[in-house]
């Protein structure tokens, strides 16, 4: 046991006092925003949250979280349900072309295409 403490007095030891300074501030900070991170809880979630229905957090992959970003792909936050929907129909009966989404979409069912658009037509 002394052994251990002589050894973590030498290291504190050798440490010079400007860059001891500097960790235990660092320490204070590192910890100070991670209380503030835990205390938002919801409010920094991302645009997927923990209520979205099984299937919408693949979307994000491709399709922008924010509906105001200019992207090739569309962006689905704030959309329509009844236009995500019927794109999604559209997709997994074959009635669309696509590079991806009539493979993607052949993967859920109506109710599921049905949940999934609610929930976008919600995010804004």
């Amino acid at each position: 046991m002394i052994d251990k403490l002589r050894g973590d007095a030498i290291g504190a030891a050798a440490c010079p006092p400007p860059l001891r300074d500097f960790n235990m501030q660092a320490t204070r900070v590192s910890v100070a925003m991670i209380c503030a991170l835990l205390a938002s809880g919801p409010a920094l979630a991302p645009a997927v949250a923990a209520d979205a229905p099984a299937g919408a957090a693949g979307c994000t992959g491709c399709h922008a979280g924010n509906p105001r970003v200019e992207t090739p792909v569309p962006p689905l936050a704030g959309r329509p349900a009844g236009d995500i929907s019927a794109a999604m129909i559209a997709f997994k009966a074959g009635q669309r072309p696509g590079t991806i989404m009539d493979r993607i979409a052949k993967g859920f069912s109506d109710e599921e295409i049905s949940a999934i658009a609610q929930w976008y037509a919600g995010q804004k």
